[in-house]
């Protein structure tokens, strides 16, 4: 038996296609199943959709996406459990190889994700990019995750003191009982909360929550992003101006984070250079994500009992250190000839 476990809260507009995915898939692949969906105090068709496509519906009122997904793993019936966003859509082949991967003894692991089209560009190159960062640190999004059931007690499940990144740090707990898989092939989810200006909204949230983590652990700052229930914002698509402008400064950017390896083959003296020049000084504000993030690999390499993850955990944390080290006295020559310049001007 495999349970799927998906968290919903007034999500009627998704979930019936992602059930159906579900049962598309599971029935492709072959073993018993179950559907649990848990509703999270929604207030729309969520319950009744979820029934009329054959879930089990757990009714909860957490409005939390830890507790939420901890409380359907307690309903689980099954020993491996899969947990699927209401917005996701897996495929056989996903599952497939999550089964494998839980045969040949991974305690864990978790597909990366994809936005399906009605994202802007920006951000669908932006997740293909931070999808890479977080295959090589070995991490995996919430939008498809699974576990055995025995890994799950043992790390107590979900953070229910986190109001987001509990994926992440479930990643990091499932690594301390076994191998945790990070799949080649991936699950596709809707960008509409990249839509508009929602998006810079979860990049600067994804930002502040690098640097201050304790932001974490309250609602408020992250309210809108995740815990927002007006749905009927995100079927609307806004084309003004002003989001066009948003959404070609933010391409322009992702570009430059991108390609940033190539620009390093374009000398200095060329015209090109001084672009170049640009893309470097963005890249090096970016990289002082890099301090936090050695700062986590620490924390979580002095709880690793297991030495192959120890190991890739030391080479990751001084990989984040030598990135933070040579980017940071560029950030500080930047701002301070700007500093230099703007009082000469005055």
């Amino acid at each position: 038996m495999i349970s799927f476990i998906v968290p919903a809260h007034n999500e009627q507009m998704h979930l019936g296609r992602t059930l159906q995915a579900i049962h598309g898939a599971a029935r492709a692949v072959g073993p018993p199943y179950e559907v649990i969906v848990v509703d999270d105090a929604s207030a729309d068709a969520t319950s009744e959709i979820a029934r009329q496509n054959n879930a089990r519906v757990v009714s909860v009122n957490h409005r939390q996406i830890a507790a939420t997904r901890n409380s359907g793993a307690r309903a689980a019936q099954g020993e491996r459990l899969l947990f699927v966003d209401a917005d996701t859509i897996i495929s056989p082949g996903v599952l497939t190889s999550a089964l494998r991967a839980m045969d040949k003894g991974a305690a864990g692991g978790g597909a990366p994700a994809r936005f399906e089209a009605d994202a802007p560009l920006y951000a669908r190159l932006l997740l293909l990019w931070l999808g890479l960062a977080m295959r090589v640190a070995g991490i995996s999004g919430g939008a498809f995750m699974f576990c055995t059931r025995e890994a799950f007690r043992a790390v107590g499940g979900f953070d229910e003191r986190l109001f987001g990144a509990e994926d992440v740090s479930m990643s990091w707990a499932l690594k301390r009982e076994g191998r945790f898989v990070v799949l080649w092939k991936y699950v596709s989810t809707s960008g509409r909360r990249m839509r508009g200006f929602r998006g810079l909204q979860m990049v600067t949230i994804l930002i502040r929550m690098a640097f201050l983590p304790s932001t974490l652990k309250r609602r408020s700052p992250v309210e809108h992003i995740w815990y927002d229930s007006n749905r009927e914002d995100e079927k609307r698509i806004t084309d003004s101006l002003a989001v066009q402008a948003l959404n070609a400064v933010m391409l322009l950017i992702t570009l430059a984070i991108i390609s940033e390896p190539i620009w390093r083959l374009v000398p200095w003296e060329t015209p090109l250079g001084q672009i170049r020049l640009g893309i470097a000084i963005v890249n090096c504000h970016i990289g002082l994500v890099s301090w936090p993030c050695a700062y986590f690999c620490f924390r979580y390499l002095l709880r690793q009992n297991r030495w192959l993850e120890r190991i890739r955990l030391f080479a990751l944390m001084a990989l984040c250190l030598w990135c933070g080290w040579s980017t940071t006295p560029v950030v500080i020559w930047f701002w301070t000839s700007l500093y230099q310049r703007l009082v000469h001007f005055l």
